[in-house]
């Protein structure tokens, strides 16, 4: 057969040759045995040589000869079925000038429709010129028609849309114009639609997404213009290429099974979609020459099935690392002319194995040319400065929204916030700031705290590294994404307002509820002294903290300094410990076994702000209100001391009082601080009494401490009285105990977390043992049902 495709793509190339060699062993099946042909279709092909001018590929048709049973070869194909032709394949040589003036493509159809019985129609580089007939609808039966390389013009006839039958249409390389018309939709059988190198031009219409048998889409090197339609419906295609047109907007919505996706040289500009990373089919990627803004998604190194790469001439950022990995098949990658930063990927150094560019970037590199580091800052900083139409009150300032896109493994953790269902009517709304398009750029860039520091810090758990928690994967939210999930910031989403800034509820156009926290930025900064807080918040991930999920910054206009800075977090749905404890919930409260598995799980999450980072976060303030319960009735901390929201409060705020000894003093002694709120937090779980006043504490720790001399009855009776009958002796010393301790004065004498630790899993294993939860309260929760009021925390 001669119906092959050279595509510069060899995975191109693979899939569309296949689909085509695949369709014509069906056909071969199914029309048997070649025999003799009858003479009217004899002499129509006589008449087809005739009219092609005789050119070389037909110069053994001779007078007498058999059509049917000619040995088929590399360009020339004859199929007959019943005294009838069913497959003409005629394929000039390469550049074959266009046919004399003389010839007729009308007549030239005419001719054809008399082998009437046609299913494959192959005429490539034979000359042809002229409009292309709509006669050709008669043949009823085509299922292949590929008549590329030649120089037929004008629009596509109507009367295509009529061949139902019609499963590959290839016009390549002609002068074919206009519009790709709706009727194209009406193909449904087609899998293979290729138009490359023509002059269509106009939109794709929105019909394409009735072609669910579509495999190959080819529109490369046209004048195709404007956004492309949503084709994420076309859950067969595995090859679209669109390079070369006029193509503009958001990176296409697409089904995640393609093998071949080319969008290069077109204006597309936005960022490209996390969603690209599921592409798990993908061979062939080429975004190049675009204007791609925002994260270079690591993730597309290692997809399993890729093998060429090429991001070149957009304006993607990020940092690149020596430890970064590759897929063993990727022999083809171009990140040149980017605004990338850091070092190559080891994976990618070695030349022998793997074609890679990377010029014209601001990376660590001697071999290939780079830009200093302060042009890509810049460079990041201008593609997405883009006036708006509306004005602040200020007028002299115009706000743009910026995202600055955090680590690139996705992680975190946060300030905790979420939820509190009480409707703030009088919550002032932030001013709104115009729409505007994002640059995004690793966070990492200009931060104190470099990246092999964070990676390599031996006390970083391997879960926050590979960031296995079941959420999404921590990213840069537009203004626009922001404003539409908090309804324009909305009253009615409003949670409420703290020293560092309000609080919204919101929701994604995918049903996640979000809370978003807006803080307000009094101090003229730039963007990148904000860039080691972004690292530091984005790389903290844990089972036990309120996790954050992206930012945004927004920026003035005159000076390109930061006003806003929207921080997004996960939604922790359940309430706070403390309505699980003494807030009693209606007539449901945690038992005893769960007190306990709630206390590990605290502190576990302080662990992991002391030494699961670096540098550790110390002195939280931790509260009873601050710890919120998920729906399976994990606890997780909700209020952290992160650096960003303390340089806040300095902006406004006095030197912490106290003599220079004593600041030093609490700044030893800052990880037994938390152990002591971490007490007070143990012993309202304890008693199920909450506390106003330090003073309280103390008297209700010395009457625990007293109880702890006494018998089994005499401890009991300081215990909540919902569960006091449920806990093993055991497991009350041991809590009892640690209680205590965590209280002393003396920062000193209050434990280790690690002791902590130890002590509450032991009193978990012998509660087990004992099995006294067969006597929990009544109302004792297993799988929460109840809607909780919304709780709000802002550090």
């Amino acid at each position: 057969m001669s119906c092959v495709f050279y595509y510069r793509d060899r995975a191109m190339a693979k899939t569309l040759n296949g689909y085509l060699f695949l369709v014509l062993a069906i056909i071969l099946l199914s029309i048997g045995p070649t025999e003799q042909l009858q003479s009217s279709q004899a002499e129509t092909l006589r008449r087809i040589q005739y009219l092609l001018d005789n050119p070389p590929v037909l110069s053994g048709w001779k007078d007498g000869t058999d059509f049917c049973n000619t040995e088929p070869n590399s360009s020339l194909t004859i199929v007959c079925y019943e005294e009838s032709v069913t497959q003409l394949i005629i394929i000039g040589e390469n550049g074959a000038p266009a046919l004399p003036q003389n010839f007729s493509m009308d007549s030239f159809v005419t001719t054809l429709v008399k082998l009437p019985n046609l299913k494959v129609l192959t005429l490539v580089s034979l000359g042809l010129w002229g409009p292309l007939s709509g006669k050709i609808a008669r043949l009823s039966s085509l299922e292949i028609f590929n008549v590329s390389s030649n120089f037929l013009y004008g629009a596509l006839p109507h009367e295509l849309s009529f061949l139902k039958s019609l499963q590959t249409l290839i016009l390549d390389k002609n002068m074919f114009s206009g519009p790709l018309p709706d009727w194209t939709g009406k193909l449904l059988n087609l899998t293979v639609l290729s138009l490359r190198q023509n002059s269509f031009n106009g939109s794709l219409p929105d019909a394409l997404n009735n072609l669910e048998s579509l495999r190959v889409l080819s529109l490369s090197h046209n004048h195709f213009s404007d956004e492309v339609p949503d084709l994420s419906s076309l859950r067969n295609l595995q090859v679209l290429d669109l390079e070369d047109n006029a193509f503009e907007g958001q990176f296409p919505k697409l089904d995640n099974r393609l093998v071949t996706l080319i969008l290069s040289k077109n204006k597309f500009r936005s960022g490209i979609p996390s969603e690209l990373s599921s592409y798990y089919q993908l061979e062939h990627l080429d975004i190049s020459f675009n204007s791609f803004v925002g994260p270079f998604l690591h993730s597309l190194l290692v997809l399993p099935t890729i093998i060429y790469l090429n991001i070149a001439g957009n304006k993607l950022t990020g940092m690149l690392s020596e430890n970064q990995s590759c897929n063993d098949e990727l022999t083809f990658v171009d990140l040149s002319s980017n605004l990338l930063t850091g070092s190559l990927p080891d994976c990618l150094s070695d030349s022998k194995k793997r074609d890679v560019s990377y010029a014209k970037n601001c990376l660590a590199a001697e071999d290939q040319d780079q830009q200093p580091l302060s042009f890509c800052r810049n460079e990041a900083l201008a593609v997405g400065i883009v006036p708006g139409q509306k004005k602040r009150k200020q007028a002299t300032k115009t706000v743009l929204a910026l995202g600055i896109v955090g680590g690139t493994l996705g992680g975190i953790l946060l300030v905790g916030l979420i939820f509190l269902a009480i409707r703030r009517t009088n919550a002032r709304k932030p001013k709104k700031s115009p729409p505007t398009r994002l640059i995004t750029e690793n966070a990492s860039t200009g931060s104190g705290y470099t990246s092999k520091l964070f990676t390599d810090a031996r006390y970083i758990s391997q879960s926050m590294k590979l960031g296995a928690l079941g959420l999404p994967p921590y990213r840069t939210y537009s203004l626009e994404e922001i404003e539409e999930a908090t309804g324009n910031f909305d009253t009615s989403a409003f949670i409420g307002e703290g020293s560092h800034g309000q609080m919204y509820r919101g929701q994604l156009k995918n049903g996640s509820l979000l809370a978003i926290k807006c803080l307000k930025i009094k101090k003229s900064q730039s963007i990148q002294h904000f860039m080691h807080h972004i690292e530091l918040i984005s790389k903290l991930r844990h089972r036990h903290v309120v996790s954050a999920l992206g930012h945004c910054f927004e920026c003035y206009w005159d000076d390109s300094s930061v006003s806003r800075i929207f921080l997004v977090f996960e939604y922790v749905p359940n309430g706070t410990l403390r309505s699980w404890i003494s807030g009693r919930r209606g007539r449901q409260s945690l038992t005893w076994s769960q007190r306990i598995g709630a206390t590990i799980g605290l502190a576990k999450g302080i662990q992991f702000l002391h030494t699961g980072i670096v540098p550790g976060l110390y002195s939280n303030n931790l509260k009873i209100t601050d710890i919120l319960v998920d729906q399976n009735l994990v606890a997780k901390i909700s209020s952290y001391s992160l650096p960003l929201l303390a340089e806040m409060v300095k902006e406004g705020s006095k030197m912490p009082s106290g003599g220079s000894k004593e600041i030093i003093a609490r700044m030893k002694h800052q990880d037994k601080t938390d152990i002591y709120d971490f007490g007070v937090i143990l012993l309202e779980i304890i008693s199920g009494r909450p506390f106003k006043s330090n003073s309280e504490v103390d008297v209700v720790k010395d009457q625990l401490q007293s109880s702890m001399m006494g018998d089994d009855t005499t401890r009991r009776s300081s215990v909540d009285s919902s569960v006091r009958r449920a806990c093993s002796d055991q497991s009350l010393r041991t809590m009892m105990e640690i209680c205590v301790r965590c209280l002393n004065k003396e920062p000193t004498d209050r434990p280790s977390i690690e002791d902590v630790l130890w002590n509450l899993q032991f009193a978990a294993q012998v509660q087990d043992a004992w099995r006294g939860d067969s006597q929990s309260s009544e109302g004792s929760p297993t799988s929460p049902s109840r809607q909780p009021s919304l709780h709000l925390s802002i550090g």
